[in-house]
């Protein structure tokens, strides 16, 4: 085991920690961004650097297409290649053998799919996926599990954890730098209770460095999300760290925190900023909207990001609608938000105020006091006391993609 995990604070089921990685001493709850080919679009290692980022997460399968594993590992490894000091998170790569291409077929063996070189057919199988992110080098690696969208029922669910917890033992078998990386094991069962509690015990039985909830943030409701989020980590062990995977929105990553969660990652804040929008207390600012043309003030007044002690809103409406300097800027921004949020939870937990954090972020998105109802039943779950900034019987449908992306009216 390459890691030390020390809580520092809690309240009720939330928890600050200093999670001690090879590269770097890291404080949870923290979000990582995600570098697919090890890099951030449009951000440089320093500027990440600058905005507090700990650690990035690269994609195995991008990385071992292209610059290829064995280069980066001739080359020193990923941390070296990419000029960045601090952590790295590698995923196992079956995500996006299943998500990004066409005919993937999952077998005992492993993930069977066509080639986007050639065309041909290829086979990931748990053990390749491990040599090639001990090749990698990151400070944490995943295990291959069997992905299957949370909106998926019958038995295919089942048939699915049964083979994640098996190829969990080939993956430690094949793992050959366990005192350099950390391999953390994939808790999956879609949102069946019964399923998920025996992929938790069977994980938690291989006394793995730490533990990630997979298989959520896919189209389920929110509903489902949450239970199952608070299910995993009344389960899993109080000294490990725990990952909810593919996690991003702000509003997500308060309440998973507040159930006991550590670690997030997702590409949702430097995407949405290629498409124009800021994240902002209130929810989303669009900055391709015409109100914008003519405002002089920056993205959010109480921001103090590079972008926002810099330029307007109407100098960025300008570039986000002809030039690629306007998604930086935005990127820039957005990634400061999500670091600067890691930071408030870690605080507000171990000093004391985190119901006071979560009232006020509440109130801040929802000014009429509209939470939605999914929000108030996983707060009242986690111990925190919301009613202050509840309307009486506010339920919200979570069919949108919720409210933390409400726009900011002007």
């Amino acid at each position: 085991m390459a890691l030390r995990f020390e809580i520092l604070g809690r309240f009720n089921r939330a928890r600050a920690a200093q999670l001690i990685l090879p590269h770097y001493e890291c404080q949870t709850p923290l979000f990582m961004p995600v570098g697919t080919q090890g890099t951030i679009k449009g951000l440089t290692t320093h500027q990440l650097e600058d905005i507090g980022c700990q650690i990035i997460l690269g994609n195995t399968y991008h990385l071992a297409l292209r610059p290829t594993s064995e280069l980066i590992d001739e080359l020193g490894g990923l941390h070296k290649f990419m000029n960045w000091p601090r952590a790295l998170l590698t995923d196992s790569g079956g995500f996006q053998m299943v998500s990004l291409l066409h005919l993937a077929d999952i077998t005992e063996k492993g993930v069977t799919f066509q080639s986007p070189v050639d065309g041909k057919p290829m086979l990931l199988t748990p053990e390749e996926s491990i040599q090639i992110q001990n090749r990698i080098g990151a400070d944490i690696i995943m295990a291959l599990d069997d992905v299957v969208k949370t909106t998926i029922t019958g038995p295919r669910i089942e048939e699915a954890m049964y083979r994640t917890l098996r190829w969990i033992d080939r993956c430690i078998a094949a793992h050959k730098r366990p005192h350099e990386q950390n391999l953390f094991g994939i808790v999956q069962g879609g949102l069946d209770p019964v399923l998920r509690d025996i992929c938790v015990r069977g994980l938690v039985e291989r006394n793995l460095p730490g533990y990630a909830i997979g298989g959520l943030a896919g189209g389920e409701d929110k509903d489902s999300f949450w239970r199952v989020v608070a299910q995993c980590t009344a389960a899993l062990p109080e000294h490990k760290p725990r990952y909810v995977m593919g996690v991003g929105y702000p509003l997500d990553i308060l309440v998973c925190s507040a159930l006991g969660a550590d670690m997030y990652d997702c590409v949702y804040p430097t995407r949405t900023a290629r498409f124009g929008t800021a994240l902002v207390p209130e929810g989303v600012l669009k900055l391709k909207h015409k109100a914008m043309e003519d405002d002089l003030r920056p993205i959010d007044p109480t921001c103090d990001c590079m972008v926002c002690k810099t330029y307007t809103r109407a100098y960025i409406h300008c570039l986000v609608t002809k030039d690629a300097m306007g998604s930086q800027l935005l990127s820039h921004h957005n990634l400061h938000y999500m670091m600067k949020l890691s930071r408030d939870l870690h605080s507000s937990i171990v000093e004391g105020w985190f119901p006071e954090f979560v009232c006020q972020f509440l109130q801040k998105m929802f000014p009429q006091g509209d939470v939605p109802e999914w929000v108030c039943n996983a707060m009242e779950v986690a111990g925190i006391d919301i009613s202050s900034c509840c309307a009486p019987f506010s339920s919200l449908s979570d069919k949108v993609e919720d409210t933390q992306n409400q726009e900011v009216k002007q």
